[in-house]
């Protein structure tokens, strides 16, 4: 008994009172403008905001390209755990990475703070009680844009899917939602990551009489998708739906080739005067880049991290997380945030549609809100994901 109160004794510290944070990211692959560079820079902002009430803690920020490949990922994570002492892994974009790195985590009694992963696996089977999911899931994704795409009567699909988690579940949810509605699907296409040339699947889709393209994929995959579609003339005969784009993705295509677009955000920098004064300090890093949803996920689920670090004194992943749900936290960017049992960051989400050219006031002007999705409808119910946390 007296050993075993000792290793939790020790397993409690926090090791010389520095917290070490690794940002694991995509660094040079199709989600690098989404994450990148921009992660590395929301997380020191968060490290460096965290200092003025540290309370004695010291916090050090690492990072690393995973190159979008699970075996990698989890390498990088173990060797941060045992050789560098770090406490918690932040970004995690790629869902098969993400859930790789969040089971691995789970063996080291640390914590995973996915907040730029999609996929709703993550809270669902494989939750777990040292994981917080902070900016969005593929189900709140896809069930707020079929939703709201049914709800103009455009009731059949076919999907783009990029063949990895991500892609699946952003397909899988969104179905459940479309037919929920009474919608069908009319035909799906599965592409790998990277697939330069979608001119057969793109062709499949138009022929399909379906009456939405649905992109279940995201960054450099979802930009070449829609440039493609509109060199096919299929965005003319088609209402292209994005089921997980970001700002940094409408940037890349323009406005000209992205009017119209419906998407779904957790994070928009123009949204109100809290968020435009935090990206304005973000793009003095990042040489005028306004944050995406995503790094400004790394920002908040950062700071709410070290501060439950510092009330409870811990590193250790259970006890810091527990800490993490005990009550809402005010967030000065997504709002009042609640995490639930099965470690989903709950808050409002926001449809967005991509203006014309003529109706932006300048550069990363982008977005006209349609509407705002309150947190209790814009993700999924906790006891519906087979989560073995949840109530």
């Amino acid at each position: 008994m007296l050993a075993g109160l000792t290793a939790q004794s020790a397993l409690a510290e926090v090791p010389g009172s520095l917290v070490k944070i690794g940002v694991l990211t995509d660094l040079s692959g199709p989600f690098a403008d989404q994450v990148g560079q921009g992660s590395v820079a929301a997380a020191n902002l968060a490290a460096e905001d965290f200092a003025k009430e540290a309370g004695g803690l010291k916090v050090e920020i690492l990072s690393a390209d995973h190159q979008n490949k699970p075996d990698i990922g989890v390498s990088i994570a173990r060797r941060w755990i045992d050789e560098d002492g770090v406490a918690a892994v932040v970004d995690l974009p790629n869902s098969g990475v993400a859930l790789g790195v969040a089971e691995a985590l789970r063996e080291k009694h640390r914590t995973a703070l996915a907040s730029s992963s999609a996929s709703s696996d993550l809270t669902g089977k494989a939750c777990a009680p040292t994981t917080v999911q902070w900016v969005t899931d593929t189900w709140s994704q896809g069930h707020s844009t079929a939703h709201a795409l049914a709800a103009q009567g455009a009731k059949s699909w076919f999907f783009l899917t990029v063949d990895y988690a991500l892609g699946k579940t952003l397909e899988r949810d969104a179905t459940e939602a479309l037919t929920a509605e009474g919608g069908e699907v009319r035909g799906a296409a599965r592409h790998p990551l990277g697939t330069p040339d979608l001119s057969a699947m793109l062709l499949q889709a138009q022929s399909s009489g379906a009456k939405v393209l649905a992109l279940a994929d995201t960054g450099a995959d979802a930009i070449n998708a829609i440039k493609q579609a509109g060199e096919f003339g299929i965005s003319g005969q088609m209402q292209l739906a994005a089921l997980f784009l970001q700002i940094s993705d409408i940037q890349t295509l323009g406005l000209a080739a992205a009017q119209g677009l419906l998407l779904t955000e957790a994070f928009y920098w123009d949204q109100n005067a809290a968020t435009r004064d935090w990206s304005r300090r973000f793009a003095a890093r990042m040489g005028g880049r306004m944050p995406t949803m995503d790094q400004a996920g790394v920002y908040s689920a950062t700071l709410a991290y070290l501060r439950a670090v510092r009330t409870v004194r811990s590193i250790d992943g259970e006890t810091v997380v527990k800490e993490m749900k005990r009550a809402p936290i005010d967030d000065p960017l997504f709002g009042r945030v609640a995490i639930r049992p099965d470690g989903r960051a709950v808050h409002d989400m926001y449809l967005y549609r991509v203006k014309k050219p003529s109706q932006s006031r300048g550069p990363w002007d982008d977005y006209e809100l349609v509407g705002t999705i309150p947190a209790a409808e814009a993700f999924r119910p906790a006891n519906e994901g087979g989560c073995t946390l949840a109530p």
